[in-house]
């Protein structure tokens, strides 16, 4: 009994570390990270991928979580990151009175978690919660970029929607590194015209970065002097719930 509970609890440390990582992960690194050895790691791996707890990646012997806990754990993870930002949307929403949304990063996209609008409006932003856009093209995205970490804007399809898209790489470094200085981006018509974007980094109150949060409304309301005020405005605001 004494053995089962041990290979038990070496079981959960192998899944919480496969957990806690935000890449593939070899066995090899987890025996160094756990201290247990080939033969046992080689059985703890086999029997949780049996349960279907974890998997190879495509062909390699990468390991990550299985597309059934993957999608338990990111529905708990969303379902969370929605619960503490609705009060912050709200807040966003009464000082702009654009349509305020908070964005993760996807699959190298975009997901609109949720979205706030009160206002009074014949014509509103329509509903993008859980649709996926492009990186490049929104101020979104270009947060997510500038502070995940995790994109390679070499490996981006920069794709042109209008003639405002950023095609380049090196004029999307530029713009990259303009918004790791100021706290905010801007997107102009990039993706659609007529529309236009402002957002700033979320980070959760142990620093740890999140998504991003911001507006979206008409280009005839937002104009650049106008979203330079709320990129800032927002930036404060948000910090204020850190």
């Amino acid at each position: 009994m004494q053995s089962q509970n041990k290979s038990f609890t070496k079981g959960l440390q192998v899944l919480k570390e496969v957990m806690g990582t935000n890449k593939p992960i070899t066995a090899n690194i987890l025996c160094q990270k756990l201290g247990i050895d080939k033969s046992t790691m080689s059985r703890l791996v086999t029997t949780l991928m049996s349960e279907d707890f974890i998997e190879y990646k495509d062909n390699t012997k990468e390991i990550v979580l299985s597309d059934i806990v993957r999608k338990i754990v990111n529905k708990d993870d969303r379902d969370k990151i929605i619960e503490k930002t609705s009060a912050l949307l709200d807040e966003v929403f009464y000082l702009t009175n654009e349509c305020a949304y908070i964005g993760i990063l996807d699959n190298s996209s975009t997901l609109y978690l949720n979205q706030i609008d009160k206002s009074k409006r014949v014509l509103k932003t329509r509903n993008s919660i859980g649709l996926h856009s492009p990186l490049h093209s929104s101020g979104f995205g270009k947060v997510l970029i500038a502070f995940s970490n995790e994109i390679d804007i070499d490996n981006l399809e920069l794709t042109k929607f209008t003639s405002n898209t950023i095609t380049s790489v090196g004029k999307l470094q530029k713009e990259i590194d303009l918004i790791k200085e100021r706290g905010y981006a801007i997107g102009s018509e990039e993706h659609e015209f007529g529309l236009k974007s402002v957002a700033v980094p979320y980070f959760n109150k142990k620093n740890q970065f999140v998504g991003t949060v911001g507006i979206s409304g008409l280009s005839v309301r937002l104009e650049d002097e106008v979203l330079h005020k709320y990129g800032q405005e927002i930036f404060k605001l948000v910090n204020s719930h850190n």
